[in-house]
């Protein structure tokens, strides 16, 4: 006799029904073999009893496992395990290791060296470094909540809630166009832009169908780490040119592209990433004479157009490009919050459509609410208002910070005041390295995180990013005095040694 009793177990708190306990656990006995196939089950009645359930109850489980095939019920003879259920192979096979199924798939695939990095883990107490993001504090959740609720209790609004198109919420793309037009001065349609989550997914997009295996990409020498990754899973093999005080040297990449072909030049015009230089005028009309001269493709990052403190922003490539080489990537990501993933992609229409039909592909569309409320947020000049107001607060973050660094870590560091962006390009006295930073950093509730994803090999620059705008006025008082306890203790140690 089967020990239905001890076998089966209730919990009358769980939030799952008795019926459906009973049941997924008499699937496990059969999985398991402890009920082979064949096996007669008790009776209604009789199970009943033995677990202390309402016959219904067992019935009822009875009829969900002859629905999913388990058990089959034969007039006049009684409830069997079903007899066509194959033994599932649990046998360990000579050779094979016994792994955890939570931790390890049951079978091979690729696994990229490129693409794998550690995510930063953050501790409780910790100050830590960032690449210079808007601080989340500040996010204008109100207002945007308030759009959002406005829209979700209008009944027109239920059109958007099933499959829509690819290229993204029209209001919103008719909302950017006029938007950009006018303050980057943009000259597009609806047709030329396409929403996407993220300036990162728009990057993923063009250099699906830009790039073919080996084709020559140029970046700079120092220059976004997840882009470079983007570009090389894509294929790409990347050709790096210097960086200046006046961006990506131009002259450098027109003798690239008199010695091979080039597909395609990335940057990131306005604040180059991470060095936060601003590429010159008159490399931006050089670099567009040789993207119409060479017939390649220049991918523009305008990851943070607005952020900019000394003068107004200056217009990006796209607004100078007469001959449909410019693809221009932005979001609103930056300046809002990171959580709301809205960005856009803008180029050509034959481009933007095929960048539609690829993203059916990866994701089949956005948040049509949350694209449709910005669409609102943006035309009722609530992202006007908010960024004027953040500029305030970053612009004093900035000064504050670079002002410290350089009276209390004036020695130890060198950077420049950028001009606009959230984060300092900070370059380390050569006597001292980042490892040693990283190490010490910790013991005073430091993090500078992952700083070897900025020590591009052969270059040993020895500099990091760290962001100033995340991070309010009394926080950079307590960054700079753990960062100087930091420096004080590798200077002791040294000096020491």
């Amino acid at each position: 006799m089967i020990p239905y009793k001890t076998m089966i177990s209730i919990n009358r708190k769980s939030k799952q029904p008795v019926y459906l306990q009973i049941a997924n656990q008499f699937i496990t006995l059969i999985k398991n073999n402890t009920l082979p196939p064949n096996t007669r089950l008790p009776g209604s009645r009789v199970l009943a009893e033995l677990i202390t359930v309402h016959r219904k109850t067992i019935i009822a489980a009875y009829d969900e496992l002859i629905l999913q095939g388990w058990i089959i019920s034969i007039p006049k003879k009684g409830t069997f395990i079903n007899g066509n259920i194959p033994l599932l192979q649990q046998e360990v096979l000579p050779g094979t290791v016994t792994k955890n199924r939570k931790d390890y798939a049951g079978f091979s695939f690729k696994k990229e060296s490129l693409i794998q990095h550690s995510l930063p883990i953050l501790q409780e107490g910790f100050i830590h470094f960032d690449d210079g993001v808007s601080d989340k504090r500040l996010t204008p959740t109100k207002e945007i909540a308030m759009i959002y609720r406005s829209i979700s209790d209008k009944k027109h609004t239920q059109k958007h809630l099933t499959y829509g198109t690819t290229y993204g919420n029209f209001e919103l793309r008719k909302v950017l166009t006029t938007y950009l037009n006018e303050t980057r001065g943009l000259n597009i349609t609806e047709d030329n832009i396409m929403i996407t989550r993220g300036s990162q997914m728009g990057m993923h997009l063009a250099s699906g169908l830009l790039i073919q295996q080996g084709d020559n990409m140029i970046v700079g020498e120092t220059n976004y780490r997840s882009a470079d990754i983007t570009f090389e899973h894509a294929g790409a093999n990347l050709v790096r040119v210097p960086v200046d005080e006046d961006g990506l040297n131009t002259n450098e990449i027109e003798k690239v592209c008199k010695k091979q072909p080039v597909k395609a030049v990335y940057v990131t015009s306005h604040h180059h990433h991470p060095t936060t230089v601003t590429l010159s005028a008159e490399r931006r009309i050089h670099l567009l004479n040789l993207a119409k001269a060479y017939n390649f493709a220049i991918l523009e990052d305008d990851y943070d157009y607005d952020f900019h403190y000394n003068h107004a922003p200056i217009l990006p490539l796209s607004s100078h490009d007469e001959n449909g080489n410019v693809i221009y990537i932005g979001s609103v990501c930056k300046t809002v919050a990171p959580a709301y993933r809205i960005g856009y992609l803008i180029a050509s229409k034959d481009f933007i459509d095929q960048c539609a039909y690829l993203r059916r592909f990866v994701d089949r569309q956005g948040d049509s609410l949350l694209e449709l409320t910005f669409a609102r947020f943006i035309k009722n000049g609530d992202l006007d208002r908010h960024i004027k107001k953040v500029l305030k607060i970053y612009k004093i973050r900035r000064d504050l910070f670079c002002r410290l660094l350089q009276e209390e870590l004036g020695t130890y560091f060198q950077f420049e005041i950028p001009k606009g962006g959230m984060a300092v390009w900070v370059t380390l006295n050569k006597a001292y390295s980042w490892n040693e930073v990283d190490k010490i950093s910790k013991k005073h509730l430091l993090d500078i995180g992952d700083w070897q994803r900025y020590d591009i090999p052969g270059i040993g620059h020895n500099a990091i990013r760290i962001g100033f705008a995340a991070v309010n006025e009394d926080e950079i008082y307590e960054l700079i005095r753990r960062l100087k306890l930091t420096m004080k203790e590798i200077s002791q140690y040294k000096a020491n040694c």
